[in-house]
């Protein structure tokens, strides 16, 4: 059976071969008579010029030869050399010269041009349109181009150009595809040019474009004189020539010679600074109703309690901070080089559970006031309210919905805009445009090989450390791996464990047990801890090697949280030692310090007899490094790598309401875990009086950014609304319009992460971020935890491909995304300014510089513009609108 089918294989490719060969030698011999029959006419025309003057009348061939009817004139000695194109067709770019020869015939050429030309391919010509038909030939049958040449002198090789389909211009494109009309609008095609592509001779082809079936009037110009220069006969814009096209900013050619897409042109040519889009006014411009006005007052007294909480700092820092040179902010030669500050008489003491600041021991004057936990709980109940109100939720919900269909309207109509703009922004696309990983989890900032290959390195090379005291042992790593009945070779990825599967599904218990390296909570105690018995070296390895990583791929930073447990007020000097002993800094990173809400199980444990207890040990140190840098040298220098606070754990777990009337946290003495909010508003008053004071004394301030909205109440976020700055997670604002359009209004950040909700609380097709981006909220992608969540080694480059992929997001969207991300970190004025713009402060397009975003000021034109007209809504036409982002 295989020899018979290889005899019919070869069979069939003998045959194909014969024909194949045979049809070449047929169409080179049908070729040859051609130019045969050619020359022969181009012999009998040269003995019919050396006639006597007398034998012009003998006979019509002659006559008719001289004259051109036949179409053989003689063109030159390179008329029959093929070109640049096929090698076995004739040339079919002509070149167009003036022979010697030609010169005696000028008499009677002026003749000509008296009188109308036939009928050639359905148009008249008259005068020099006709002389040059006269000059090419034969005419041409009815319904097909023509080939169209500009007389230019001797020897001035041009290109022919066909006419432009009707209606091209006017095609339907889908927004989804913005390269569609991008492709349409190429340059025409060089292929079979005699000559190499030159510009000097583009500029001569002005006149070559035809403006009405695909022919010119008379001296080159449109018979339709009287349209203006910008419309050509069919009503479409006139094509522009290919020297008018920026050729740097060109996008695939179009080998069908079809005129540049005017549009494209236009754009591409303009500066971003000047690009233009079609803006939408769709607001409806009537007086609202009685009720609606209702409605927008309730939500102005929103926007109001939040002004009052949210801690602002008094002097900005581009006005602290004026950054003059260009340049790249230059790395900080030495990080933890402690300067010697001067102790102030500041006097402090904790009342109530919130830290008093005074000037001094004998004052009695209250620096630093904030509102109370009757007051701060009183507003909370008040926006719960509000919140379930029917009128409130209806309106909220019709100003969201047409918020996201107003999104989706501006992609029809700006979605190429938007793309050949970014397109025209040198250098810059998704992947070198800052992004920031604004949620992430440092004892998780390495996936999951790179933990694996660091643990069987340290098997291999330091198998004899005491890395644990156990059982009332010292232990090395060797005899822990040996206890575990484990060798270097037998670790693999999935023996390790570490990654999260459907069974941590909500269940944020066995999502934390995912921490354990092969389920043993020795190895995370070793590998995954600074306070250990090595005083956390290797996990100071394992960071230094994932800050080298961030450190190549150059676009991307990260903000690392470190827990702070509160257990004991020693815990600060430690983490400090460690971070400036090892020596832990990069320039694309900052850390935040995250507080685990485990009262109870301190309490349990005998570690704490009271609420107050905790606060204690997280707050007092931190007042007593700003009153006192000597006091913690070490601290008040990690302290100016800190940019936030967080409060983390399983938000799913029930709670009770909390009321103005709650316990104050030296009374809160039982075993059970406060609510949500009462940590929220004890961090939250502390974290002001510190920032206070140490605004006051010229230090950095700390932002509070805690993770609410994961899962739980929706209390968390009307608490979060109230005081925190930024939040992450947020996707249960799906579950509260009027929270979801105060979030919108006050544009506060959102750090989601939707492959981390993919494995504890919310399946990837059903998480809002595509529609909170929609609607313009202010959203950027993170991932939380790489360790458990993420497979490659760059796992933020992950998170937005697999948004890209999953939710059809364009590089405007995704870059949009990323400039989200700067404006949420806590990175300094100065590399920020560095990574998306001097004037990065500013609101809408002002405030943008494509050349370091990559995304168009049509997109932050429209999303300004949008948010000033709900602004305007909902203050009734008297909004209340800074000019800068939020300090």
């Amino acid at each position: 059976m295989d020899a018979y089918a290889l005899h019919l294989a070869m069979a069939a490719l003998v045959g194909a071969s014969v024909v194949a060969v045979s049809a070449y030698y047929m169409h080179r011999k049908t070729l040859s008579q051609l130019l045969d029959f050619a020359r022969a006419v181009e012999r009998d025309r040269d003995r019919g010029r050396g006639t006597a003057p007398g034998d012009e009348d003998d006979g019509l061939g002659r006559a008719a030869l001289r004259h051109g009817q036949y179409g053989y004139r003689r063109k030159g000695p390179g008329y029959y050399r093929r070109g640049g194109g096929s090698a076995s067709l004739p040339d079919v770019m002509t070149a167009v010269e003036v022979d010697e020869e030609d010169e005696a015939m000028a008499e009677e050429d002026v003749a000509m041009l008296k009188r109308p030309s036939p009928l050639m391919n359905g148009a008249f010509f008259t005068g020099a349109a006709a002389a040059e038909e006269e000059k090419r030939g034969l005419p041409i049958p009815a319904g097909l181009p023509r080939l169209q040449t500009v007389p230019e002198g001797n020897k001035k090789y041009v290109q022919t150009i066909t006419d432009k389909i009707a209606g091209h211009a006017n095609r339907a494109i889908s927004p989804k595809s913005p390269v569609a009309s991008a492709s349409a609008s190429a340059f025409e095609s060089q292929e079979g040019s005699d000559e190499d592509d030159n510009m000097a001779n583009d500029a001569k082809l002005d006149d070559a474009y035809l403006h009405t079936n695909g022919h010119l009037g008379e001296n080159g110009k449109s018979l339709f004189q009287d349209l203006p220069d910008h419309i050509a006969g069919n009503g479409d814009p006139k094509s522009l020539t290919a020297s008018s096209m920026i050729r740097s900013h060109s996008v695939s050619g179009d080998l069908h010679g079809v005129p540049p897409d005017p549009v494209a042109a236009d754009i591409l040519r303009k500066e971003p600074e000047q690009e233009t889009f079609v803006r939408l006014k769709i607001t409806p411009n009537e007086i609202p109703s009685p009720d609606e006005v209702e409605v927008y007052k309730i939500i102005q007294k929103c926007l109001e309690l939040r002004e009052r909480y949210v801690f602002r700092e008094e002097v900005a820092p581009w006005e602290k901070e004026v950054i003059t040179d260009p340049s790249t902010p230059k790395p900080n030669p030495n990080p933890f080089a402690y300067m010697l500050e001067q102790k102030t008489d500041h006097a402090f003491h904790m009342v109530d559970g919130v830290v008093h600041v005074y000037a001094s021991k004998d004052s009695k004057d209250r620096l630093f006031p904030v509102a109370d936990a009757t007051t701060f709980f009183t507003d909370l109940h008040y926006i719960l309210r509000v919140i379930a109100l029917g009128n409130t939720r209806t309106l909220c919900h019709q100003r969201l919905d047409l918020l996201e269909q107003k999104f989706n309207l501006h992609l029809m109509l700006n979605a190429d805009r938007e793309f050949l703009a970014q397109k025209s922004a040198p250098h810059r696309d998704l992947y070198n445009v800052r992004k920031v990983d604004t949620h992430v989890h440092h004892s998780a900032c390495m996936n999951q090989k790179h933990l694996l290959r660091f643990i069987k390195s340290k098997l291999r090379k330091e198998p004899d450390e005491v890395v644990i005291f156990r059982d009332g042992t010292y232990m090395t790593l060797k005899e822990v791996f040996e206890s575990l009945d484990l060798t270097g070779y037998d670790l693999n990825v999935d023996l390790l464990d570490v990654h999260a599967d459907k069974s941590t599904f909500h269940r944020f218990d066995k999502f934390n047990l995912k921490y354990n390296p092969c389920g043993q909570s020795r190895l995370r105690e070793i590998f995954l801890k600074q306070d250990n018995l090595i005083q956390g070296r290797f996990l100071a390895e394992l960071t230094k090697q994932v800050f080298s990583d961030l450190t190549a791929s150059k676009y991307q930073m990260a903000e690392y949280r470190i827990s702070i447990y509160g257990r004991k007020q020693s815990e600060w000097d430690q983490l400090a030692s460690w971070i400036v002993n090892n020596e832990l800094y990069s320039e694309n990173v900052v850390w935040l310090i995250q507080i685990p809400r485990l009262y109870n199980v301190y309490k349990e444990m005998g570690i704490v007899t009271s609420f107050q207890n905790l606060l204690d040990n997280i707050f007092l140190p931190l007042f007593e490094v700003t009153v006192d840098p000597d006091s913690h040298p070490q601290l008040h220098v990690f302290l100016k790598q800190v940019v936030g606070l967080d409060l983390v754990d399983d938000e799913s777990k029930p709670e009770r309401r909390p009321t103005k009337h709650m316990p104050t946290p030296e009374q809160w003495t039982n075993v059970f875990n406060p609510a949500f909010s009462y940590y929220a508003y004890y961090c939250y008053a502390n974290l002001y009086t510190l920032n206070k004071l140490r605004e006051s004394k010229g230090m950095t301030t700390i932002k509070f950014r805690p993770h609410s909205g994961e899962a739980g109440d929706i209390d968390h976020l009307a608490a979060t609304f109230l005081c925190a700055n930024n939040i992450a997670h947020g996707i249960n604002l799906r579950k509260s319009p009027v929270l979801q359009y105060l979030y919108y209004l006050s544009q506060i950040g959102l750090a989601m992460s939707p492959l981390s909700n993919n494995s504890l609380f919310l399946d990837y097709h059903r998480n809002p971020f595509p529609v909170f981006f929609r609607r313009g909220l202010n959203v950027s992608l993170s991932t939380d935890d790489p360790l458990q969540i993420h497979l490659t080694k760059e796992p933020l480059v992950e998170e937005y491909s697999i948004a890209a992929s999953v939710w059809k997001l364009s590089s405007c969207d995704l870059c949009e995304i990323a400039r989200n991300s700067v404006y949420q970190s806590g990175f300094s004025h100065a590399l920020k300014s560095h990574w998306i713009g001097k004037n990065y402060y500013k609101r809408g397009p002002d405030g943008n510089d494509i050349h370091k975003t990559n995304v168009p000021h049509i997109r932050v034109e429209f999303r300004e513009m949008i948010w000033r007209d709900e602004m305007q809504l909902v203050y009734l036409g008297k909004p209340i609108v800074p000019e800068e982002v939020d300090k």
